[in-house]
């Protein structure tokens, strides 16, 4: 896996934790690439916006101190978890061909369960018309999904709210998130 080398902001503690005795600032950020949850320590004097996006690669960085470390999910401040649903829709939007990719080659993950239908809304019956589909002509967007498939679900909100329930609860299988 490579490593972060941006990060967007999607929240900006100016003094710490509330209930940690640190009065340190830490921003609460998502890397774009990996989708990592990561906790970032400002430059002194550095304030960030929610939403900026930040350089955290190797080599020096303009606002970014050092990365603490992951985000534990369960430290994800609200308006931080707010901002994590659009910076996931437009990253999901933006990598289209990637996850339409996805469905041109999820395999089963057992004899039992297959990784489409870990997306929620998608059952057994989208799986093996997806399988289907993908047999005559492999997939070549989302839209071309909902053309060819009928009674689909949207496969850009399933893949947004799968992404977003990797993140914030403990899955038993990572489709997208590391």
């Amino acid at each position: 896996m490579e490593k972060e080398e941006y990060a967007i902001i999607l929240d900006y503690l100016p003094n710490g934790y509330p209930l940690e005795r640190k009065m340190m600032p830490i921003a609460q950020a998502i890397g774009k690439r990996n989708l990592t949850l990561l906790e970032l320590v400002p430059r002194r004097g550095i304030s960030l916006e929610v939403g900026e996006e930040v350089y955290i690669g190797e080599g020096k960085r303009d606002k970014v101190y050092y990365i603490l470390g992951r985000l534990p999910r369960e430290k994800l401040t609200e308006s931080g978890k707010n901002q994590l649903q659009d910076f996931v829709r437009k990253i999901v939007g933006e990598r289209e061909k990637e996850f339409v990719e996805f469905f041109n080659k999820a395999e089963a993950i057992n004899k039992r369960i297959h990784q489409i239908e870990l997306l929620p809304g998608f059952g057994k019956k989208h799986m093996q018309d997806i399988l289907k589909g993908r047999e005559e002509k492999p997939f070549e967007s989302f839209e071309d999904m909902r053309n060819r498939i009928q009674n689909l679900p949207d496969p850009q909100k399933a893949i947004e709210k799968r992404i977003i329930e990797e993140l914030t609860n403990m899955e038993r299988n990572n489709l997208f998130v590391h």
